[in-house]
């Protein structure tokens, strides 16, 4: 399989139709939804790599709906359906972080490659986006062993590389990470 859709639209006929281009494109479709809270659902259970997703669903909008599955990462992209290229909707889609959005009827020989883009630039983002995660750990937790030293420095008239020293040492000695380590000393300083 080349990924995993959810297919969310209040037409069964619709759904029926996507169903049947994807699985011929050898795509899985795990669930179908009739409306954003059901999207939502189903993208929390199956984490999705793919929702295709009209605009105009009973309940709880499409719109909505994928501002909420990008904004918790539940997918990793949302084709947005709609039967009209309204501008409004659109800049929407842009702001809530659609992949894309297309105008129905929809045809397999543009569809097809559109999800292909979707899904690898999904997969790209995430990536990058837990990348950035570690840099900005790293970077947290440089910053506070770095606090620590100053003040362990300041108290105990210690050099620099004898005050990470005792943080490290204290670090091995309790098997707790010198981030927190170093977390404990601040907070300790500051009470």
């Amino acid at each position: 399989m080349k990924g995993r859709i959810l297919i969310v639209d209040d037409d069964p006929i619709v759904r029926l139709d996507i169903r049947h281009l994807l699985e011929i494109a050898n795509y899985e479709v795990v669930a179908e939804a009739s409306d954003g809270f059901e999207a939502i659902e189903y993208c929390q259970k199956y984490r999705p790599d793919l929702v295709m997703m009209d605009i105009q669903l009973p309940l709880l909008d499409g719109l909505t709906a994928t501002k909420k599955i990008m904004d918790d990462r539940l997918a990793l992209s949302v084709i947005l359906l709609s039967g009209f290229s309204d501008d409004s909707y659109i800049q929407k889609a842009k702001s809530y972080g659609a992949g894309a959005y297309l105008v129905k009827p929809l045809q397999s020989r543009s569809l097809i490659p559109m999800i292909e883009v979707c899904i690898e630039k999904g997969r790209k983002d995430l990536s990058l986006s837990q990348e950035m995660e570690k840099l900005s750990k790293k970077i947290g937790d440089r910053i506070i062993i770095e606090k620590a030293k100053g003040l362990l420095m300041a108290r105990n008239h210690l050099t620099e590389p004898e005050a990470f020293k005792q943080i490290r040492t204290i670090s091995m000695q309790k098997r707790v990470p010198m981030a927190e380590i170093a977390k404990l000393l601040v907070l300790h300083d500051e009470l």
